[in-house]
């Protein structure tokens, strides 16, 4: 079984991560979040940081083009 995550940048917007998916802040604290599909901001802009509020289309929020890290 492929156990890979996918995570998809969105233009102009947020990554998506499949969800459920669980996150953990810089105390050790855990939450997971059962969607299907997990948005999580890009802009810093968000009021629910670090998952996506739909800000980044409010403030005008545009990305560079994609690039990937290549190892």
């Amino acid at each position: 079984m492929d156990n890979s995550v996918v995570v998809e940048t969105m233009k102009d917007g947020p990554n998506l991560i499949p969800g459920p998916l669980k996150l953990v802040d810089a105390h050790g604290k855990e939450v997971v979040i059962d969607r299907k599909w997990v948005a999580l901001c890009r802009c810093g802009q968000s009021n629910n940081k670090p998952l996506c509020d739909g800000t980044h289309s409010k403030v005008g929020f545009k990305s560079d083009e994609a690039k990937f890290y290549r190892p």
